[in-house]
């Protein structure tokens, strides 16, 4: 959900408090036109802006499309001084989000061509965004990966637990897992790092729902998702294995392949290209 507050901040950041520029008079339309193919996202935080300033949206495309270069994807109309104030922010948050959208969608794509060439179902595999977002931007991008149809993740630190190497070392594999499971709901799934395919069994046995195989490379995940299955089998119950660090789109197909149920990549929200829009009144 976009907040009258975000809206607020980003317009007092680019209207300042003097501004000249945009008082023009009169009425005018406006149109957001895409400057090179893509998946369209971040229209409902566009159209939002405007809304905000009493523009009436006319019609836009529906986040997740795909559309090529000269697509017109959201058309607006009213005063032409709240029209033009409300453009840059607008681009600016529409081409931001398309961006990890359209670099989603090629990393799901990527999944998917793995899977297969590995003997997988296509969608056994599931691409997912990180924690590491733009601060104050986290729901306009976890939303563009959702929207080309990524996995978004936790939103937070309460929606999971993530027991890492600091907490390892601290309290002990076994220690850390028990420590959080009696602190937090029934609901709310343990996930525990691991740095070698050895430590991926013993997590799982440590009562660990889901083992994140942090840095390996795919054949060494390959290992560690065996191992981890094996245990899994033993304990009687499922645990999701998530690859993750360093991942590229490009390395995508190597990673589904080896049996992982997750990839999660840092690079869809803090590496993804703009996409390049233009916007156009009158």
């Amino acid at each position: 959900m976009i907040t009258d507050s975000q809206i607020e901040g980003w317009l007092r950041e680019d209207v300042g408090h003097h501004d000249v520029t945009n008082q023009v008079p009169g009425e005018t339309t406006g149109r957001l036109v895409a400057k090179q193919g893509g998946v369209a996202a971040g229209l409902d935080a566009a159209a939002a802006v405007f809304d905000y300033l009493d523009v009436a949206v006319a019609d836009r495309v529906d986040d997740g499309s795909a559309i090529d270069a000269g697509d017109t994807v959201l058309e607006v109309s009213g005063p032409a001084r709240d029209v033009l104030r409300g453009e840059r922010v607008a681009v600016n948050i529409a081409g931001h989000a398309s961006g990890i959208a359209t670099k989603t969608d090629a990393a799901v794509a990527a999944a998917r061509e793995g899977a297969r060439e590995g003997g997988r179902d296509p969608d056994a595999v599931r691409v997912a965004a990180t924690r590491k977002t733009t601060p104050g931007l986290r729901g306009v991008e976890k939303r563009a990966v959702a929207a080309a149809g990524g996995d978004t993740h936790r939103l937070d630190l309460s929606h999971m637990v993530m027991v890492k190497d600091n907490h390892v070392a601290e309290m002990g594999l076994a220690g850390a897992v028990e420590h959080f499971r009696e602190r937090v709901s029934f609901a709310t799934k343990v996930e525990v790092e691991v740095e070698e395919p050895s430590e991926a069994p013993r997590a799982a046995a440590a009562g660990a729902d889901i083992v994140l195989l942090d840095n390996m490379d795919p054949a060494t995940t390959e290992r560690a998702v065996r191992l981890l299955r094996e245990r899994a089998a033993d304990l009687g119950r499922e645990v999701l294995a998530e690859a993750s660090g360093g991942i590229t789109v490009e390395t995508v197909p190597d990673y589904a392949a080896t049996g992982v149920d997750v990839i999660s990549m840092g690079a869809l929200t803090h590496s993804a290209p703009t996409l390049d829009y233009s916007f156009r009144t009158g």
